[in-house]
């Protein structure tokens, strides 16, 4: 199998936090501006901005106004929360000790598919929201193939054996084997071929502006 060079480093680790809040946006402006493989005066017309003034921006000179870090925000292509990323702030984890995964009902549920949501992070800087499951099935549980939600979804299966469809396609899924898939095609398990299953499903979507 061929490996496939992933862009994200992940053992990158940033410059360092800022105190100055101007200086934290301007070098994160700058930065992005550089990955987009833009120039100043690209970003300034983009931005509708002089060149000037997105030179004391990225300089941390002036104190820009959220109109102003709106409109480099949608020019670069980012939530706006990412301009603040260098600068103080905490950031957030949560841990969920064995056994202890918060039992909910979510929408479409059907009867006997028990969800235990692992973790969650309200506000963060991402721009990417991820609600990760355990999800039990057992001889209650209905079959229900054309779940159907934004996002992409990967399954990880822990025990037992399922027939899972995804569109027009079935997979058997058994311990140990991945299915990674964009979540707006119908999707859901439709053969429970040994019971109990146990799988991880992972689901992430476009955190709301």
């Amino acid at each position: 199998m061929k490996h496939r060079k992933l862009s994200q480093d992940p053992h990158k680790v940033r410059d360092g936090v800022e105190r100055n809040l101007e200086e934290a946006i301007g070098r994160e402006v700058r930065a992005i501006r550089r990955q987009r493989g833009m120039n100043v005066s690209d970003l300034a017309n983009a931005a509708d901005l002089s060149v000037g003034m997105l030179s004391k921006i990225e300089n941390g000179n002036i104190s820009p106004s959220l109109t102003t870090l709106q409109g480099l925000a949608n020019a670069l292509n980012v939530p706006l929360s990412t301009l603040f990323l260098r600068f103080e702030d905490t950031r957030e984890a949560v841990l969920t000790t064995s056994g202890n995964g918060v039992e909910i009902e979510r929408a479409g549920t059907r009867a006997g598919h028990q969800y235990n949501l692992l973790g969650h992070l309200s506000a963060n800087t991402s721009g990417v929201v991820v609600e990760p499951y355990l999800i039990t099935l057992t001889e209650e549980s209905d079959v229900f193939p054309t779940f159907q939600h934004d996002g992409i979804e990967m399954l990880y299966m822990l025990e037992g054996e399922v027939d899972y469809r995804h569109g027009d396609r079935l997979y058997r899924l058994k311990p140990g084997d991945t299915l990674f898939f964009d979540a707006d095609a119908p999707h859901g398990p439709e053969v429970l071929v040994d019971l109990p299953i146990k799988f991880l499903s992972i689901i992430s979507y476009r955190q709301s502006r």
